[in-house]
């Protein structure tokens, strides 16, 4: 049975794909492919359609990541086959939990940030739309340090339905 994640954040053209872009490559490095399938998705529509942001698109590709994305709105009904919904920031997180159809459902919201042992108070991963390129390197970093740990947590989830 396939594990499936889902990266959530506003407008799904910055933070969200480039964590869906990261997480897959660390999902194929771990030979999860086919058991784990990685999406993303936003909070709002107003990028439905699109492509990544460019600045997205330019720091996944100096990192060695394909940023092939088209934008799109998260639906509540998806809740249903989703194992795992991983919110960008804290506003995605209580957006997320608001729009879920049960408890088991908003259960199933996580922020990022939390699967990295190294973090902070802080679990935000900052919106670097409004901001420079350097932003979108700083949540570059955020994601794949992030990406580690819930690796290991969806490593884990796999192998005991396995099991």
């Amino acid at each position: 049975m396939t594990y499936r994640v889902c990266f959530v954040c506003t407008g799904n053209i910055c933070r969200s794909p480039m964590a869906e872009v990261v997480f897959r490559a660390r999902v194929a490095e771990a030979g999860l492919e086919g058991l784990v399938e990685v999406d993303s998705a936003g909070t709002g529509g107003w990028h439905e359609g699109d492509g990544a942001d460019p600045r997205t698109v330019t720091v996944l590709e100096e990192h060695g990541y394909d940023a092939v994305h088209i934008a799109r709105q998260f639906d509540p009904s998806w809740f249903s086959r989703l194992d795992l919904v991983v919110a960008l920031d804290s506003g995605h997180l209580r957006a997320l939990r608001r729009l879920a159809p049960t408890e088991r459902d908003a259960a199933k919201v996580r922020l990022l940030r939390s699967f990295d042992p190294a973090t902070d108070d802080d679990l935000d991963v900052p919106d670097p739309y409004y901001g420079e390129a350097d932003g979108f390197d700083a949540c570059l970093e955020m994601v794949e340090a992030a990406s580690v740990g819930l690796l290991a947590a969806v490593r884990a989830q796999v192998e005991g339905r396995a099991a």
